[in-house]
C-alpha cells in the first residue's frame, strides 16, 4: 500500500477531527463522509473501534502499514509501557519534529523539506523522514535553505515552541530535541491502549 495522497478533509471528517491541521470542512460538516455519514445508528464493533484508532495514528503521522507495525514491535520490545513508547517514537520522528518546531505548517510539508535535503541534524544533512531523534539532537534548517519562502512563512506566526520537549531558536532556524515527551504533553487525541489491544490479538 502506497502512502495516502487522497483528499485530506475526507479522512479528517471520517475521524471527526482535523488530523491534518485546521479544517473548515470538519467544522462545516461534523459527520462522516459518504451517503451514510449522517447516520446516528452506527454501532461499531470492538475491533472496528481499535482499528479506527490505529488508522488515525497512521494518517496523523503519515506512516505506512509496515512502518507502523515495525514501530509497534520496537515499542513493545522496549522496557516500559508499550503505548507510551509508541507515541514517544512517533513524536521523535524527524519529519514530526520539523513540524513541531514550526519549520513547516503540516507534517506532509515537513516530510518534503526533509526528503529535499533542507534539514540537518547535528550538522549533517538527513533526508530520511522516519529518522529517530535522540535527546540532545540539534535540528536546523540547512544554511542554503534559510531563504525558502515556505519555511519563513511557517515560522512567522509562532514566536516560540509550544512543546516542552523541544527548544527552538526561530532566528537561527534551529531547535533541540530535549527529551522524549510525556503522554500528557502530546496533543494528539489518540487512544494508544486500543492500538495495543488490536496488535495483541
Amino acid at each position: 500500500m502506497a502512502r495516502y495522497t487522497g483528499p485530506k478533509q475526507k479522512k479528517a471528517r471520517r475521524f471527526k477531527e482535523p488530523i491534518f491541521g485546521p479544517s473548515k470542512a470538519v467544522e462545516r460538516k461534523p459527520y462522516g463522509p459518504g451517503q451514510h455519514g449522517r447516520s446516528r445508528f452506527q454501532k461499531k464493533s470492538e475491533y472496528a473501534i481499535q482499528l479506527e484508532q490505529k488508522q488515525k495514528a497512521k494518517y496523523t503521522y503519515g506512516l505506512l502499514e509496515k512502518q507502523f507495525r515495525n514501530l509497534f514491535k520496537k515499542a513493545s520490545a522496549k522496557e516500559g509501557v508499550t503505548g507510551d513508547n509508541l507515541m514517544k517514537y512517533l513524536e521523535a520522528r524527524l519529519d514530526n519534529t520539523v513540524f513541531r518546531l514550526g519549520f513547516a505548517r503540516t507534517r506532509r510539508q515537513a516530510r518534503q523539506l526533509v526528503t529535499h535535503r533542507h534539514i540537518i541534524v547535528n550538522g549533517i544533512v538527513v533526508n530520511i523522514p522516519s529518522y529517530t531523534l535522540r535527546p540532545g539532537d540539534i535540528i536546523s534548517v540547512r544554511p542554503k535553505s534559510k531563504d525558502l519562502e515556505v519555511i519563513n512563512d511557517s515560522l512567522a506566526p509562532s514566536p516560540k515552541s509550544r512543546y516542552n520537549w523541544l527548544e527552538v531558536d526561530k532566528k537561527l532556524m534551529s531547535g533541540r530535541f530535549l527529551h522524549y515527551p510525556e503522554m500528557e504533553d502530546i496533543p494528539e487525541n489518540i487512544n494508544v491502549q486500543l492500538i495495543v489491544e488490536l496488535y495483541s490479538k
